[in-house]
C-alpha cells in the first residue's frame, strides 16, 4: 500500500511540476519545455524518451490541463488526448494490475491526464491555480483544512498579503 502511495505522490508531484513549467518571470510568461535540449531533459528525467513527437503531445496536454484546472476549458476537452488509449489487466498474486495501452509518443502525455484524474477522484478540488492572479503556478493543496490558496506563501502569499494590507492603510488613511 505504501509503495501505491509513493507512486500516487510522485505522478501526482510530476503532474505538477508540468503545470507549472510556464511560470511568470518579472512579469513575462516563461516556457521551461520550448528550448528543445531543455524539453528532452525534462523528458527523459521523467521516463520519456525525449522526442520531438512526444514532445508535442505533453504541450498539448499541458495547455489543456492548465485550461480545465483554471476553469477556462471543459474536462471533455481533454477527450482527443485519450483517443484509442487502453488500459489492459495483468492478474499478479496481490490483485489485478492495469497497463496503459497507448503509443510511446502519446505515453507522457495520458500520463498527465490519468494523474489529474486521479486527483480528482483521491483529491477533488485540491488540484487548483495559485490565487495570485499575476502568477501562471499551480497548486495540490494536502492540507487538512483544504484552505491552500498560493503555490508558495512565501513568495505570491506575503506578495497577496502585503497588497491587501497596503490597500487597508491606504483606505483608512483616506477617510
Amino acid at each position: 500500500m505504501t509503495d501505491d502511495r509513493e507512486e500516487q505522490r510522485a505522478r501526482q508531484d510530476a503532474l505538477l511540476e508540468l503545470l507549472n513549467s510556464t511560470p511568470v518571470v518579472n512579469g513575462v510568461v516563461q516556457d521551461q519545455l520550448a528550448d528543445p535540449a531543455a524539453a528532452r531533459s525534462w523528458q527523459q528525467a521523467h521516463g520519456g524518451s525525449g522526442t520531438a513527437e512526444e514532445h508535442r503531445h505533453l504541450l498539448q496536454a499541458r495547455d489543456a490541463l492548465q485550461d480545465v484546472v483554471r476553469g477556462t476549458r471543459p474536462a471533455a476537452s481533454l477527450a482527443p488526448l485519450l483517443k484509442d488509449v487502453t488500459s489492459r489487466p495483468h492478474l499478479m498474486p496481490a490483485g489485478v494490475s492495469w497497463e496503459l495501452d497507448t503509443p510511446a509518443e502519446r505515453r507522457m502525455a495520458v500520463e498527465a491526464v490519468m494523474a489529474w484524474s486521479g486527483l480528482q477522484e483521491a483529491m477533488p478540488g485540491r488540484l487548483r491555480a495559485c490565487a495570485n492572479p499575476e502568477c501562471r503556478l499551480f497548486l495540490i493543496d494536502r492540507s487538512k483544512t483544504n484552505k491552500g490558496r498560493w503555490c508558495s506563501m512565501a513568495v505570491c502569499g506575503n506578495r497577496m498579503k502585503a497588497r491587501r494590507h497596503y490597500q487597508r492603510t491606504r483606505d483608512t488613511a483616506g477617510e
